[in-house]
């Protein structure tokens, strides 16, 4: 496993997704550390001295394939005090500091492999999706799910991987029912649902399933599938807050 490193990046570009949920793209000052997909960083806004303590800082998936290097991206939700703070002082080429990579939120490709994604969570298994090859043998499944179709942020990435994998499955979810009818065949009006992507799956006892999302969701689905007889190692979770 790579040594954790501190770096100093410069903030190259913020796309504003509207509901207060941004993609915060970095360049640090030299090359980042290998990492895992699933990893997550740790990201201060304060001014790091190596002389001093590391300064209050939050954890954040990293959402780019490890083969890119010399940039980092991040998607975050306005949630609590220190994500406020982002949204008002983060800034195109204003400086950021950051440690990476850690992490053990890493799918394994062992088996068949559900993946259940809410809002921003889908940036703990978006590497993995991309970096997915054709000839990948066991069968993906990916359930992601948002308040509104416009907040499926890596939905374009996401059409990208299903279009060449073919063992790849994607099935969304939105609380509110903003799609057009040509849209509607591929999303399900609503929360994520086991009730739903159960039906869709091959062998659910014979999958490993990785949760990422708000801790309420994670609950949820989790008392749901042990509900219906998967067993706890074969579930995994992103508590990301």
């Amino acid at each position: 496993m790579a040594v954790a490193q501190k770096l100093r990046c410069r903030v190259e570009r913020i796309l504003d997704h509207g509901d207060h949920v941004y993609t915060v793209d970095l360049v640090p000052d030299k090359c980042v550390p290998l990492f895992k997909p699933g990893q997550f960083l740790h990201l201060a806004l304060d001014s790091y001295d190596p002389s001093d303590f590391w300064p209050e800082s939050r954890v954040f998936s990293i959402a780019n394939s490890p083969k890119t290097r010399d940039h980092l991206s991040i998607t975050y939700s306005v949630r609590g005090r220190f994500t406020a703070r982002m949204e008002k002082e983060l800034r195109i080429d204003c400086q950021v500091w950051i440690k990476m990579p850690y992490g053990e939120f890493v799918v394994r490709d062992t088996g068949d492999i559900v993946l259940l994604a809410g809002g921003t969570g889908i940036t703990a298994f978006t590497a993995f999706l991309d970096g997915l090859v054709p000839t990948f043998e066991h069968n993906v499944f990916l359930a992601y799910g948002a308040r509104t179709s416009s907040l499926l942020i890596y939905r374009n990435l996401l059409d990208r991987c299903a279009a060449v994998v073919p063992h790849l499955r994607i099935l969304f979810f939105v609380e509110h029912n903003d799609f057009d009818s040509a849209e509607l065949r591929s999303a399900v009006v609503g929360r994520i649902s086991v009730a739903v992507l159960w039906r869709n799956l091959k062998n659910p006892f014979l999958a490993t399933y990785y949760i990422s999302g708000p801790p309420e969701m994670i609950k949820a689905i989790s008392r749901d599938l042990i509900g219906r007889g998967v067993g706890a190692n074969s579930i995994k979770i992103d508590a990301w807050e």
